[in-house]
């Protein structure tokens, strides 16, 4: 299994990545979110003039927020920076769409998304559905050093329906995951993926298949409980980012809430619509993913917590990522809270990632 990271996006921290680099790990998944954080490509492009081996790419890039032929233009830019080791990863953009009052794309959307960009990344012709036309579409000027189609860029489809899920099977290099709570978890993922991989005759069992899945992760000290003040320090801010999500999901498709959100949904839900309907999706995402908002730390229980990261002694959580590691997953990307990214990732380098 490979460790890599996951990024919010900050032109002036360019240093993480080079310390995830100097420590192990695998990849930098750099977050697309233009209302929330720096521009993805901007911060890749000063990564790849300052690291030498770590992957680099989107962790994700949206399809809502910019037409396939501009994305693939901004991937091929960076692979000419950092040729051979740049990838894409690509979705139809929860957080990004979210945070300006909109939905994500249609699965519909994203397949046809992907199918327009896939010969894009290849520098060949693509079919860009514009204005109710079919337009061929190429990067005409590739050889000279704008752009770099030579060197493959890899494409990996965030998926977490079996709907998604089938079109990473069926169109993707590899998928981005929610992290599997067991390897029977991951096995029905797996099952999900080849679904779609079925529409057009692949096995991805006789594939260099990727999977990767997001999380943070902690190291409990011995003795320390779970919801402890370090522990949301550094996995607060993922476990809140769930509660956003789901909140977003009751809202707009009518889903019921239950498990782990059960004992603070009726609280949360409450005080995020004391906040103005009509910009009510500028307060939901505050804080996403780096900080847990002052008023938000009471719904971090135990439970909260342990449902949204994974939390655990050295060999515990060694035992989970091993076993999941069995079932096939290739990579966990890991996205701490912003304040303890640097301790976060150092300990998880020192103590867990030798040994799986």
């Amino acid at each position: 299994m490979e460790f890599g990271v996951c990024v919010a996006s900050h032109v002036n921290d360019i240093d993480y990545i080079v310390r995830a680099e100097e420590l192990g790990y695998s990849h930098a998944w750099c977050a697309d979110s233009q209302m929330l954080w720096s521009d993805c490509y901007a911060t890749l492009a000063l990564a790849a003039t300052r690291t030498s081996r770590i992957q680099l790419g989107t962790g994700v890039a949206i399809t809502g927020t910019r037409p396939a032929p501009v994305t693939a233009g901004s991937i091929a830019t960076i692979n000419a920076l950092a040729p051979g080791r740049t990838f894409l990863g690509l979705g139809a953009g929860n957080t990004a769409m979210r945070v300006m009052g909109l939905p994500p794309d249609r699965v519909r959307d994203l397949e046809r998304y992907v199918q327009t960009l896939k010969p894009l990344i290849r520098g060949e012709e693509g079919i860009y559905h514009a204005k109710g036309r079919e337009i061929p579409v190429r990067h005409v000027m590739p050889d000279d050093g704008f752009v770099n189609f030579r060197d493959e860029i890899p494409l990996y489809i965030s998926g977490f329906g079996p709907k998604s899920l089938a079109v990473a099977g069926k169109l993707g290099d590899g998928a981005v995951l929610a992290l599997p709570a067991t390897p029977g978890v991951m096995l029905n993922v797996k099952h999900m993926l080849q679904n779609g991989a079925n529409q057009i005759g692949r096995d991805l069992d006789h594939e260099d298949y990727y999977t990767t899945a997001l999380t943070a992760i902690v190291v409990l000290d011995d003795g320390e409980p779970i919801n402890s003040d370090r522990v949301k320090s550094e996995c607060g801010a993922m476990a809140m980012a769930a509660i956003h999500y789901s909140y977003e999901q009751v809202r707009n498709f009518g889903r019921q809430s239950g498990g782990a959100l059960k004992y603070v949904w009726d609280d949360y839900v409450k005080m995020i619509e004391s906040y103005p309907e009509d910009r009510r999706h500028q307060r939901i995402h505050a804080g996403h993913n780096c900080y847990v908002i002052p008023e938000e730390e009471r719904f971090l229980t135990p439970d909260v917590l342990k449902a949204s990261a994974m939390i655990g002694t050295k060999d515990q959580l060694i035992d989970q990522l091993s076993a999941l590691d069995q079932a096939g997953l290739d990579q966990v990307m890991v996205l701490p809270n912003f304040d303890t990214r640097f301790a976060s990732i150092e300990r998880l380098a020192n103590e867990v990632l030798p040994n799986v």
